[in-house]
């Protein structure tokens, strides 16, 4: 049987995740694709840290170069985070005749033209499921079996840590500052939550969405983005009393030919279906001219959703360039 030989940036929880199904499911990915797929090398660079996940540390490398420029790795999976290095690797290893897969949004996000077009100009595959909304399969749905609908709207909650938080002050009527300390202690928002709470995070989610369903790029920054940390609890019992409940959403839908789009905390009719995803669940609503309208829903993070995601691109690469 062939082999496909993956080298992972990172390995962290996410790059961990990944691993583990990689490992796991070793033989259920043969079955399905007719290719051994193995992982033969791992940048970890802190061999300190604590991992959810372990690997034999022979193949551990605190060099990039060793599976950036290695003739003997296929596929690259970059999971190291922040736009740069990140972005600078992922070229490189596409300049090298690697395919990548990616779930790094902010990375996407910032620099969508130049990764795609790197990935075009030397003939490999970019494929970054897992850089939206975790585990739920949209960007491929929205390039393959919806692909031939017009997009008329694509309406997201695409942040877990903001829908928890929003989550817990409609439900147990706490401030926005007492959920946001319960949600750092349960490892639902980091120490420093801005990212997450002023929209950033959803915004780069948006702009990737953007790209794939309307084929027009709007950088990250460009996207008016408000956040939750203005929503009080008596802004919450406004939208109780009248029937609605608040959301953060990531919007773009199609006005007269021209693309609008924006984040920012909304009123939602609670017969929405987005209305009753809650808590760290992520969700994607989209509307297409032939389908109509369809919800995408589950786990939009979390080491196993987001590595699914990863070996699922990982698969479809497989499938596409190394299967007979």
């Amino acid at each position: 049987m062939k082999t496909v030989k993956i080298g992972l940036l990172g390995f962290g929880n996410v790059g961990g995740g990944a691993f583990h199904i990689l490992s796991e499911n070793k033989e259920l990915i043969a079955k399905r694709t007719g290719v051994a797929a193995e992982v033969t090398r791992i940048l970890q660079r802190n061999r300190n840290k604590k991992r959810l996940f372990a690997a034999d540390p022979a193949l551990l490398t605190e060099d990039p170069d060793d599976i950036i420029k290695a003739p003997d790795i296929d596929i690259v999976v970059e999971m190291i985070g922040g736009i740069e290095p990140a972005t600078s690797f992922m070229c490189q290893a596409m300049e090298n005749g690697k395919h990548v897969v990616s779930a790094n949004k902010a990375a996407i996000a910032a620099n969508y033209r130049l990764l795609t077009e790197t990935a075009r100009k030397n003939n490999v595959e970019f494929l970054f499921e897992a850089s939206v909304a975790g585990g739920i399969p949209v960007l491929s749905a929205l390039a393959g079996p919806l692909g031939a609908n017009n997009f008329l709207e694509i309406t997201g909650i695409l942040n877990g840590t903001t829908n928890y938080i929003l989550t817990k002050m409609t439900e147990e009527g706490l401030s926005y500052e007492e959920v946001l300390k319960d949600a750092q202690a349960k490892g639902f928002a980091e120490a420093d939550p801005t990212a997450d709470v002023e929209g950033i995070d959803a915004a780069n989610k948006l702009s990737i969405l953007i790209a794939l369903a309307f084929g027009h790029y709007v950088a990250p920054d460009a996207i008016p983005t408000v956040g939750i940390t203005g929503i009080s609890a008596a802004d919450i019992e406004a939208a109780e009393n009248a029937g609605q409940k608040i959301k953060l959403l990531a919007r773009a839908s199609l006005r007269e030919g021209m693309v609008e789009y924006l984040v920012a905390p909304a009123f939602l009719d609670k017969s929405h279906p987005l209305a009753g995803v809650n808590n760290e669940f992520n969700a994607v609503y989209v509307t297409g001219d032939m389908v109509g309208e369809l919800m995408f829903y589950g786990r939009g993070a979390g080491p196993l959703p987001t590595g699914s995601a990863i070996c699922g691109d990982i698969i479809s690469i497989i499938r596409k360039r190394f299967s007979l």
